[in-house]
């Protein structure tokens, strides 16, 4: 006969402990764990365009571009999300682990990954304070939403065509994002 055990939540200290050795990424969420699903050929080209803009646009600057191997961390070590791309542009914020104030994520949109990254994910990121840019992106089809926060701390989006631009301004990063430069070498751009 089977034994119920009291639930424990996996504490902050053994999950980074853990996730250093792990074979499979994992995430935490209210101290669960979740595997993070293996990514497509091009999730990966989308995520490493987003990644090379921004880290173009900060050479020699202060703010850093991160891709999907840094976690946030969120909710006083309950919450570690491994965001696709993240743009970090606060001084302090300098644990070799994880980070905990990007100024903007983007997420790489998959069949496994969508409804999370659209509700769960936005409504967790958009209670980060320096969070300004929240850019979601379809791996499958040629589709961008950009949710930006403007100076009195309205959340706007915006759906790109291919005839706009998300216009990034964090810290001292400063540079425009198209559908052509998310889209690179996808195939979903002619």
């Amino acid at each position: 006969m089977s034994q119920a055990h009291a639930y424990q939540p996996i504490p902050e200290a053994e999950y980074l402990a853990r996730e250093e050795t792990a074979s499979v990424r994992h995430e935490l969420v209210g101290g669960e764990l979740y595997a993070m699903a293996g990514a497509s050929e091009r999730h990966n080209r989308i995520a490493l365009n987003i990644a090379f803009h921004l880290r173009s646009s900060t050479r020699g600057k202060s703010c850093r571009a991160f891709m999907a191997d840094m976690k946030l961390r969120q909710a006083l070590g309950t919450v570690f999300y491994y965001p696709d791309v993240m743009l970090v542009c606060d001084p302090e914020d300098d644990h070799p682990l994880y980070k905990r104030s990007p100024c903007l994520i983007a997420e790489v949109l998959s069949p496994a990954t969508a409804k999370i990254d659209l509700r769960e994910k936005w409504q967790s990121y958009r209670a980060l304070p320096s969070l300004r840019y929240y850019l979601l992106v379809d791996a499958e089809r040629l589709w961008a939403k950009c949710y930006s926060m403007n100076a009195s701390g309205q959340w706007f989006e915006q759906e790109l065509s291919t005839e706009d631009h998300v216009q990034v301004d964090c810290g001292d990063a400063h540079l425009a994002l198209t559908l052509e430069d998310i889209y690179e070498d996808t195939g979903l751009i002619v």
